[in-house]
């Protein structure tokens, strides 16, 4: 952990302090992949992590305080997604390999958060602009880099002139997001979890090039 962490009461905590808020950070997550976000309690929170609910309050304001932390820190986490679209090219076969890894290291980026990805979710949906914030920075950091894709190829000619490369972005985005919140329930429409990324792969190749991938 770097820099400083404060208590509640703007106090520096020290070392131990600072340990005993990751730890009780750490349960709030393992929480709430097996618990309705609602159902968590600080009392609960604070057991797991073998302390009290003083010390709790200590670091955080409320349970809601504790998951708007975990998101913060995922959201600069998501910084990483903007790496897989960068400076990447979508001519021939390495633009394949492009949509390939995008898809690959955005479901696998929404997998490894999904838990605090949902609490996100259900925040922006009930109107809390923290949430809603939250989730803009995730999605934005592969839109702008999509956008700035689409556009270089339209330069370039290769994508039509009216093509508005921010909404062709967002689109696809859109659609990575659905996607990756509803991995698990692909099985129930008979597809399975291997048939996911080639197919979503294609849709994104299709969505910024115009054009069927080289393979």
């Amino acid at each position: 952990m770097t820099g400083q962490v404060r208590t509640v009461d703007g106090r520096v905590a020290g070392r131990r302090g600072q340990e005993t808020r990751q730890k009780l950070l750490d349960c709030l997550s393992e929480m709430l992949s097996s618990s309705p976000y609602r159902d968590v309690k600080v009392i609960d929170v604070a057991r797991r992590a073998g302390t009290s609910p003083a010390t709790f309050y200590q670091y955080f304001p409320d349970v809601e305080g504790a998951v708007l932390e975990l998101a913060e820190t995922m959201a600069a986490e998501s910084g990483t997604l903007t790496e897989l679209v960068e400076g990447r090219s979508w001519s021939g076969r390495a633009g394949w390999q492009t949509a390939q890894e995008l898809v690959d290291g955005f479901l696998e980026f929404w997998r490894h958060n999904d838990a605090i990805l949902r609490v996100v979710d259900l925040g922006a949906a009930e109107g809390d602009k923290r949430f809603s914030k939250i989730r803009l920075k995730v999605l934005n950091a592969v839109e702008s880099s999509l956008a700035g894709a689409v556009s270089e190829l339209q330069a370039k000619g290769r994508i039509d002139k009216d093509v508005n490369p921010g909404a062709v972005a967002g689109s696809l985005v859109a659609m990575l997001a659905a996607v990756a919140s509803h991995q698990k329930g692909f099985s129930s429409w008979g597809v399975k979890q291997a048939e996911i990324k080639p197919n979503l792969a294609l849709l994104v190749h299709l969505g910024v090039t115009g054009r069927k991938p080289t393979k």
